[in-house]
């Protein structure tokens, strides 16, 4: 039951934000017939939201809603466990074609997965824009994200390799064979709607498995349009369609999900806490987890740097997408000699940014996702001024209609317990410090470990940064900001981050498993570690 009512995609705002989203606009007149793209998407006003070879569902009808202003965008009919069953078996039975084929036969798919998402790139990066309401730029980069890893996997399709190892035993040859899990369900967040389904998806599809993706309810347009642009590459090839299938639903079908042991593999992207509930689930009955949870991440800025360069990174990292990237900036941990330097240009700087429409030219900061979301950052406003930080910008919610606030800085203490609490909103907290340990130290002290950054010229800051006694996190970067990552490295961190790793490098060994194989070819027995046993 526990599962069942806190299984949503990202964050704890979800359940309210669904609530929302799916009850109080009921009968609203939509927005629909304004934003040409979405017809250009394949979708409607109406639309249903189960696809495993065919569109259907029996659930309950969901609106999405516009974060610019609070109105119907289109609605979508969601899944229930019954369509669920239905989705899980007609992807069983793709596997059994999928997995067939050659791992290169795979990766011309998913090319064409890539070209597809190429020619729809400004219509999706819109929808992007305008469902979960980060600006155009920044929802047209997150399409490309997803074309990138789709060019990544089509190489990797060539290259799934494993060992040949040398054996102690005469006429015996030992090597490894990888091979897919069978069944990847994908539970992915609202954040980022597109790309992160599409890390898991182009990797998990060359590796021979089908998946059942379940976004975030909030961003329902976006799965069934993905999938839309999916389905019709499958069928120009003659595929099965539920080799990617799509239910949108709610906590209900992420707790069927997580149970269920004919999904091999859970990836599940959201909070640390209903992260860890999915966890357990999925490990009462021995299934793989993979996690992407919170991150509470600090930019460190030494006194030998550009502050102007630092502060251009800080901007990005603590603003872009209004705080709700899991590798946004919310500590920046700066040294005592540049401190009040950087403190005034960082405001400078925030003073700039243009808060508005997303889809309009010149914004740098879109609404928050939910109404909920506005409160959470109010109550994270509320919560830092009671632990004694002070605001010295924003601190507000901007009046009038949509989920606008103010990016805001505080001047707080690291062992403040607002500092330790990850609020998914434009929040960061400046903190000043004297040594390099020292910095360090307050960087590992949080419970995650996602995201890091440090801005300094000197190597020897730079490689112990980088080292064993360095940033705890799984992203360790130098002179650049904390978010924005590249999808060839292996996206991930430890602690309470979950430890996952999706993308690129050999995140790819994830989505199977290996066999050690042992071929006896010499026509006698020997047994090893030369036991006799006759």
């Amino acid at each position: 039951m526990a599962l069942r009512m806190l299984l949503q995609s990202k964050p704890a705002a979800s359940a309210a934000a669904r609530l929302f989203s799916a009850s109080s606009c009921v009968g609203s007149k939509t927005q629909f017939s304004k934003f040409p793209f979405l017809k250009e998407l394949g979708l409607q006003e109406e639309n249903q939201g189960v696809y495993s070879g065919s569109w259907y569902a029996n659930g309950t009808v969901t609106h999405s809603i516009d974060p610019r202003n609070g109105e119907v965008i289109a609605s979508v009919r969601q899944g229930d466990l019954k369509d669920y069953k239905k989705a899980v078996a007609d992807a069983r039975e793709a596997y059994a074609v999928w997995a067939d084929k050659p791992a290169p036969f795979r990766g011309e798919i998913v090319r064409q997965i890539g070209d597809a998402l190429r020619a729809k790139k400004k219509p999706l990066g819109q929808l992007v824009s305008l469902e979960m309401g980060k600006i155009l730029a920044e929802g047209e980069g997150e399409v490309q994200e997803y074309i990138d890893i789709c060019d990544f996997a089509v190489g990797l399709s060539r290259s799934l390799n494993g060992q040949v190892i040398p054996s102690e035993r005469p006429g015996h040859m030992l090597l490894e064979q990888w091979n897919p899990l069978g069944l990847v369900g994908v539970i992915s967040a609202f954040n980022f709607p597109v790309a992160v389904y599409g890390w898991n998806n182009a990797i998990s599809l060359v590796g021979g498995n089908v998946n059942l993706w379940k976004g975030a309810p909030t961003t329902n347009l976006c799965s069934v349009a993905v999938t839309k642009i999916i389905a019709d590459v499958l069928a120009r090839n003659n595929l099965p369609g539920a080799i990617c299938s799509t239910i949108c639903g709610g906590a209900d079908i992420g707790s069927a999900m997580a149970k269920d042991k004919n999904v091999n593999m859970v990836s599940f992207t959201g909070s640390t806490h209903v992260g860890k509930i999915v966890n357990l689930a999925v490990q009462e009955r021995f299934g793989r987890c993979l996690l992407e949870l919170g991150g509470n991440n600090a930019l460190i800025i030494m006194d030998d740097v550009d502050v102007g360069l630092a502060v251009r990174a800080v901007l990005f990292a603590a603003v872009g997408t209004a705080g709700q990237r899991c590798t946004t900036l919310r500590r920046l941990l700066v040294h005592e000699k540049v401190y009040d330097q950087v403190a005034e240009r960082l405001k400078a700087a925030y003073a700039q940014v243009r808060i508005g429409d997303p889809l309009q030219a010149g914004t740098l900061c879109g609404p928050l996702h939910t109404k909920t979301s506005v409160k959470l950052f109010l109550d994270g406003v509320a919560e830092a001024q009671k632990d004694g930080a002070k605001v010295i910008f924003g601190g507000k919610a901007v009046p009038g209609p949509g989920n606008y606030v103010t990016p805001t800085i505080f001047e707080s203490k690291h062992t403040m317990p607002s500092v330790h609490k990850e609020v998914f909103a434009p929040i960061l907290h400046l903190i000043k410090f004297k040594t390099f340990e020292e910095a360090v130290a307050i960087n590992n002290e949080v419970s995650q470990g996602l995201s890091s950054s440090i801005f300094t010229s000197k190597p020897e800051y730079i490689f112990r940064w980088i080292g064993p006694k360095g940033s705890d996190c799984g992203i360790v970067n130098v002179n650049i900001p904390t978010s924005g990552a590249e999808i060839g490295g292996a996206f991930g961190g430890e602690k309470e981050t979950g430890g996952g790793r999706e993308s690129g490098s050999d995140s790819w060994k994830q989505y199977m498993r290996r066999s050690t194989c042992t071929i006896n070819y010499s026509g006698a027995l020997p047994l090893a570690q030369g036991i006799k046993f006759e």
